[in-house]
């Protein structure tokens, strides 16, 4: 069996120019590859050819090589791709996944260079996707494909998993939640950023206030049960609730999350109407980011009971103003409230005492030069569902957190270099692990 010494030798380092043809190719794709659905479904087939283009050549498939390629399709053009590189060791198995194919959306208008094309510049790689997640997928497809060229021989079994359709919550049984569905099996999770060890990821609780009031003329607002101030009324009321239930957890501050628990609105929407003219109903949209040490069914029990006791006691609600109110008795009208939620996601607080966590530390250390754990309060799709299957789920990644789904994305060569060593580290650290 290969040392660590060999086996990091052998895998050397990123090789700069095979990386950036690749990554240029999937650049390429990238306009194709934005998720906002309804308007934009992405392609992520686009991506599967190229890596395929990479990979099958060292594959059992067609070349004679030791690569296991596996796409796998549960959506038309919406594939997702296994790699595997065998060990000898039945069950040994270590899984890179989470590097994503699709990409958020971006605005040619509001960037400094286009974003549907890799430009360099200096150590910097720019392009939307660069960052979140094609640099990934490029870095982790050069790993297996550096495998299978010198294939050394290893007690473990290599996956790399890439996925579809991360960055949407709408769209269902396309990525990653079917093939847990499938039982596959991961370990670490390469979507985050800044070279250190992501140990703790936020839930969140997509959420829906719907407020039915009575439209009427707004000079004769004592005759109307204006939704918008309900609404502002019932969200303050729910929020100074939802603080006093779900305060600052004590394992916030050991994991490093730099912000608590939040419930908070982020959009707002009517029917429309004229100016003078109070509207009937409105929608007030939001989320909750729960650290993982709350359960997500818990707080949407809570969120339901305050909203069922503003309904049931409306008129004891704050108002504003001499003639605002929410109940006109003589009609027999009461304002009220309705909520919903969307698709949920649970965070994680990765094993701090575990081998996964201990290699990448390990590994991070030894290459990047020092090693910080943090927590993040975004959320990563399915990751608790993972760790709840008994999986030791690690977060790492090599993107840049400041550019994450912001404009003018990019990453630098030098980060994703690290990453690969990084990642040949854990290979070999496993190694010596029974």
């Amino acid at each position: 069996m290969a040392t660590k010494t060999n086996l990091l030798e052998t895998l050397g380092s990123l090789e700069r120019d095979s990386f950036l043809s690749l990554l240029s190719n999937l650049m390429g794709e990238s306009r194709y590859l934005q998720n906002n659905p309804p308007e934009l479904i992405p392609e992520e087939d686009r991506v599967v050819k190229h890596v395929l283009n990479s990979l099958l050549p060292l594959s059992t498939t067609t070349g004679g090589g030791p690569l296991i390629l596996n796409h796998v399709t549960y959506f038309p053009g919406r594939g997702n791709l296994i790699v595997e590189y065998p060990g000898t060791v039945h069950g040994k198995i270590l899984s890179f996944v989470g590097c994503h194919m699709d990409i958020v959306i971006a605005n040619p208008d509001d960037w400094d260079f286009d974003p549907y094309t890799l430009s360099i510049d200096g150590d910097k790689l720019r392009g939307r996707g660069t960052t979140d997640c094609l640099g990934h997928v490029a870095l982790v497809t050069e790993l297996m494909r550096k495998l299978g060229e010198t294939k050394p021989n290893l007690k473990s079994t290599v996956v790399a998993v890439f996925i579809a359709n991360e960055e949407d919550v709408v769209i269902t049984r396309v990525g990653i939640d079917a093939l847990v569905q499938d039982v596959l099996l991961f370990r670490f999770w390469i979507d985050t950023a800044d070279k250190q060890p992501c140990v703790g990821t936020s839930g969140m609780i997509p959420w829906k206030l719907h407020v039915t009031g009575k439209l009427f003329h707004s000079g004769l607002c004592d005759k109307a049960i204006n939704p918008l101030e309900l609404a502002m009324d019932a969200i303050k009321k729910i929020q100074l609730q939802f603080y006093k239930d779900f305060p600052p957890h004590p394992q916030e501050h050991v994991y490093g999350f730099t912000i608590p628990s939040t419930m908070k609105p982020t959009q707002w929407s009517y029917p429309g109407g004229v100016i003078n003219q109070i509207p009937g109903e409105c929608t007030i949209s939001g989320d909750v980011r729960l650290t993982p040490f709350y359960n997500v069914n818990d707080v949407m029990k809570k969120l339901q009971e305050y909203v069922n006791d503003i309904n049931d006691n409306i008129q004891k609600l704050e108002t504003r103003g001499p003639v605002s109110k929410y109940v006109l008795p003589d009609e027999k009208l009461r304002g009220s409230l309705t909520l919903t939620f969307d698709e949920v996601s649970s965070g994680v607080a990765c094993d701090l005492k575990s081998r996964g966590f201990h290699v990448l530390c390990k590994a991070t250390e030894e290459v990047v030069g020092n090693v910080k754990p943090f927590s993040v309060a975004g959320s990563l799709p399915l990751i608790k569902e993972l760790q709840d299957e008994g999986f030791d789920v690690q977060a790492c990644g090599y993107g840049l957190m400041e550019t994450y789904h912001a404009k003018n994305e990019y990453c630098l060569f030098s980060d994703m270099s690290q990453g690969y060593r990084v990642l040949a580290s854990i290979i070999a650290q496993l190694e010596d692990w029974e």
